[in-house]
């Protein structure tokens, strides 16, 4: 709750405290939890001399704690454990300030009228202005996106590229190096040969070579389809960009590029559908899926004395009983100092309590969609609508996964595969019954025409031998990033991972988009999550479809068999109970066109 107060609240006072407060909360348990050698010891006791019959998740926490506690060095000499106990609080201030300077960077970009050629005159209204008469850009994300797909100036396209992939530059390149250093000398301590092998040791995947053949297999795969995808993008290049002379894109037209073609060739115009899906309607036909699936009913309650006045407040209790389920807080407009992307967060766990009665859980959704304005309402892009369908997801996760110990509640599974029920719920947006749910125009109230879903619908393998691409430079940039050595030049190494695996598009020496990828300080090495979880998310969203996506006994078994567990189970015996068979990519593989 504390770090949530820092990501959102509108008063500067109140965010430094709560950043004060992280610090001295974050020290507390490196001291008394998770670095307590006298915890340990008792942890260690019990497990030798346990007599009782524990419930299969009381063993898999035992087992998997004391797992934590010698990846924590608790097993070291006194003199090494207090060195690790003096990393540990470093770098949870250190990762502090890496996100408190991406959140607290207010870039902007000045341009001219004639700069925001191509850009909706409604979208123009919105803009601050200078003493000048020049408009400004923000750096939020909804606008990042909207321009550089569609402003016609490539010198406003490369202005906008540069600015965004700055943010938090150059202060968080030193505090990156300062981390990568200090991480390497953790894992050494606790006796890994890198942080990497630490971060990994945990997860699905376990070692860093595992991570790197799945990526290295899928690249292989990958790498066919893209170069397919350039050659037709070349073909039909708009008149602003111009290809370098080793005939690359520069890396601020590539959206641009794609887009123009999806609405000359493929006949999508993202503009024109986002107006199939005007914010409060798009919500409500969310909530109207997720109710129907897993048997809820929401509720929206009047919210007072929270930290804004956009924040919405909504009530979710079980279709079947009434049972009240938990609290949902949703914080969904952008404003000055506020987390400038979405996220998920968890306030109060959902858990079961010693008479088996659950216990109310609470949850915020982050997001930054745009505003209504006075002769519009806010219309969201396919984007904001996955985005959003993502986010509820963790929420539901969080929100369903009720737990004996809150340590296992919701989300507070094995990294490189909390992002596969968010990850799931994502591929209902492919089908046509769900687009239609969701969808409704903001004058007439059609919803989402048969034409235009399958003109959506030929995006499915639009660009994803490219998408493959990037997502696996991010996963191996991350990887090296803490791989063996505490001396890294993360420029250097950005720059290897771009020009080696994004061989089509121009690697810009000013782009350091490194200090601002907030991953890297909580997901570390374990950036490869999202897509090692997608292929269990896609291997799960066939076997749910087949049976029917708004199915309420698919949906229960979902809950019972998979998200409900939490993290009381390995998830390859979820997956494997649910599918009643071993989880595979064939469904991945297909999806990507691959």
């Amino acid at each position: 709750a504390i770090e949530i107060v820092e990501y959102v609240h509108p008063n500067q006072a109140m965010r430094e405290a709560a950043h004060k407060a992280q610090i001295a909360m974050r020290e507390f348990i490196v001291d008394t939890i998770s670095n307590n050698h006298d915890v340990y010891q008792s942890f260690k006791a019990y497990t030798l001399q346990k007599k009782e019959q524990l419930r299969p998740d009381q063993e898999y926490f035992l087992q998997e704690t004391m797992a934590d506690f010698k990846r924590a060095g608790l097993d070291l000499t006194t003199g090494k454990l207090e060195q690790v106990k003096t990393l540990h609080k470093a770098l949870a201030a250190l990762g502090m300030q890496f996100e408190t300077n991406i959140a607290t960077d207010n870039k902007t970009v000045t341009v001219t009228r004639e700069g925001l050629a191509g850009l909706d005159e409604d979208f123009i209204k919105t803009l601050s202005r200078t003493e000048i008469g020049e408009y400004i850009l923000g750096t939020d994300y909804p606008t990042y996106f909207y321009v550089i797909e569609n402003a016609d100036d490539a010198e406003t396209r490369k202005n906008f590229f540069i600015a965004m992939n700055n943010r938090g530059y150059p202060d968080n390149e030193r505090i990156l190096k300062d981390i990568i250093a200090k991480r390497d000398e953790l894992a050494q301590l606790i006796g890994f040969s890198s942080y990497a092998h630490l971060d990994l040791d945990s997860e699905m995947a376990k070692n860093p070579k595992v991570v790197e053949k799945f990526l290295q297999t899928l690249y292989a795969k990958a790498s066919k389809k893209a170069d397919e995808e350039y050659t037709i993008f070349k073909q039909h290049l708009p008149k602003s960009v111009q290809l370098t002379t080793e005939g690359k894109l520069h890396p601020w037209d590539v959206a641009y590029v794609k887009n123009l073609y999806k609405k000359q060739y493929l006949a999508v115009d993202e503009k024109r559908i986002s107006e199939y899906f005007p914010m409060e309607h798009t919500i409500k036909g969310l909530l109207a899926i997720y109710e129907k699936f897993f048997q809820l009913r929401f509720e929206q309650i009047p919210a007072t004395n929270l930290w804004h006045q956009d924040v919405q407040l909504i009530a979710v209790r079980s279709a079947l009983d009434d049972t009240l389920l938990g609290y949902l807080l949703l914080d969904l407009y952008p404003r000055p100092n506020k987390y400038n992307h979405a996220c998920h967060a968890t306030i109060v766990s959902a858990i079961i309590d010693e008479h088996g009665k659950p216990l109310p859980e609470v949850s915020l959704v982050i997001a930054n969609f745009p505003k209504s304005t006075a002769d519009k309402p806010s219309l969201l892009k396919r984007d904001d609508v996955r985005t959003f369908f993502h986010e509820f997801g963790h929420a539901m996760h969080g929100l369903l996964g009720r737990t004996h110990l809150a340590s296992q509640s919701g989300t507070s599974v094995k990294r490189d595969f909390v992002e596969m029920p968010s990850q799931m719920l994502e591929e209902w947006l492919w089908d046509k019954e769900i687009l239609k749910m969701v969808s409704s125009h903001y004058k007439t109230g059609e919803q989402l025409p048969d034409d235009l879903i399958e003109n959506i619908k030929k995006l499915k393998h639009f660009d994803s031998g490219d998408w493959t691409q990037r997502q696996i430079y991010l996963a191996s940039f991350a990887l090296a990033l803490f791989g063996p050595g505490a001396d890294k030049n993360p420029h250097a190494l950005q720059e290897h991972y771009y020009q080696t695996l994004r061989p089509h598009v121009l690697f810009w020496p000013e782009d350091h988009m490194y200090a601002s990828f907030g991953h890297l300080t909580g997901y570390a090495a374990r950036y490869y999550g999202y897509l090692w979880s997608k292929v269990f998310a896609l291997d799960l969203f066939g076997y749910i479809k087949e049976h029917g996506l708004l199915d309420p006994e698919v949906g229960h078994r979902y809950v019972q068999e998979v998200i409900g567990r939490g993290g009381s189970r390995d998830p390859n015996a979820l997956l494997k109970d649910f599918l009643g068979r071993e989880p595979n990519d064939q469904a991945f593989l297909a999806d990507l066109g691959l």
